[in-house]
């Protein structure tokens, strides 16, 4: 391995350790953060989310196990994914958020109905950033879906199963660290999906689907998905 090649891939590998070690500090210590206040519940729903990763990429392993429209597109940019299938994972993708969420609400139907206030359940479905600057709430998802795709794209683990164990941890630590200003949606059908369904939904005074903002967790991953690729590319990848 060349100098260049040598300092490329310290310098991101040291630069995604910063990035999630002072990260997650700044998500328990500064107010307005999602973990403010309730740190357990955070980390939880980090949890949940990681598992959710590991099982939903593991069932999906016979195309990929892609499951985020940002994934493919970086794949697709890389070689990886053919472009003429890229428009059928992003219908599967999608739609398969879309049920899901569905899916969601009729195992709590029962606790929504009991709900004194439901005006504010648009985070069980949706990011919505505890400060609200799409500009700066774009970066925030373009950095965290960057993390999470380059580290995708070049993975020491190929295409084994453990990949998806390692990307359920990637996700729950960028959940942890990164998480704290937006929710962090880095998955474009993620947010878009449940917040189709949250829309339809026959949600007892449930809140409005916030529709103004919804752009920003689609397309922030997206443009950090392609400079991931365009990263990738040229970062050194270790394959013996």
């Amino acid at each position: 391995m060349g100098a260049g090649s040598i300092i490329l891939s310290e310098f991101l590998g040291t630069m995604v350790l910063l990035l999630f070690g002072c990260g997650v500090v700044a998500n328990v210590l500064l107010t307005r953060t999602n973990a403010d206040g309730d740190t357990a519940s955070w980390v939880l729903i980090t949890f949940g989310w990681g598992f959710g990763v590991f099982a939903g990429a593991s069932i999906a392993d016979a195309s990929g196990g892609a499951i985020n429209p940002a994934v493919t597109l970086a794949s697709a940019i890389n070689g990886g994914t053919p472009w003429g299938q890229v428009p059928f994972y992003l219908i599967g993708q999608f739609l398969g958020a879309f049920v899901g969420a569905v899916l969601a609400w009729l195992v709590y139907k029962l606790q929504f109905d009991a709900n004194e206030d439901n005006s504010g359940t648009l985070n069980i479905f949706s990011t919505n950033p505890p400060i609200k600057k799409p500009a700066w709430n774009f970066v925030t998802e373009l950095i965290a879906t960057f993390a999470l795709v380059l580290f995708l794209l070049v993975n020491p683990y190929g295409s084994s199963p453990a990949i998806y164990g390692a990307a359920a941890a990637v996700v729950m630590g960028i959940g942890q660290a990164l998480g704290g200003s937006t929710g962090y949606a880095i998955n474009p059908a993620r947010d878009l999906g449940p917040r189709i369904a949250y829309a339809v939904l026959p949600i007892r005074g449930k809140g409005r689907p916030d529709w103004g903002y919804s752009w920003v967790p689609v397309i922030a991953p997206l443009v950090g998905a392609v400079l991931a690729a365009l990263v990738a590319i040229v970062a050194p990848v270790k394959t013996g």
